[in-house]
């Protein structure tokens, strides 16, 4: 999907072993293959399939999207921080588009 468009919000800064929020949102329109068009043909499937995180190359949080999941996915979870470094957030589409994001925080 050429339009979608990732917005991250993550804290600039946090102290040393905080746990900080983490919120996205991607604009999708997950279209879930099961609707008809205005002539009766189907629509076909379109859904950002899989969402992931990382901090620092590990993993912190990761899910697979169905297509019962409403237009423009969002996730908010919680991590816990012990060093600066940078999340890479990365989004994949059914038609093998992906779709990335890197949010920087800093670690006093």
């Amino acid at each position: 999907m050429a339009n979608s468009k990732p917005r991250v919000k993550v804290p600039k800064s946090a102290e040393a072993g905080e746990v900080i929020t983490i919120k996205t949102l991607i604009n999708h329109t997950m279209e879930s293959g099961q609707r008809k068009d205005k002539q009766g043909n189907p629509i076909p499937r379109s859904i950002i399939n899989s969402f992931s995180c990382e901090f620092n190359g590990q993993p912190v949080f990761s899910c697979d999207i169905e297509p019962a999941i409403s237009a423009n996915p969002y996730f908010e979870f919680n991590a816990k921080v012990v060093e600066s470094g940078t999340f890479k957030f990365t989004w994949v589409d059914d038609d093998g588009s992906v779709y990335t994001h890197e949010a920087p925080i800093t670690v006093k």
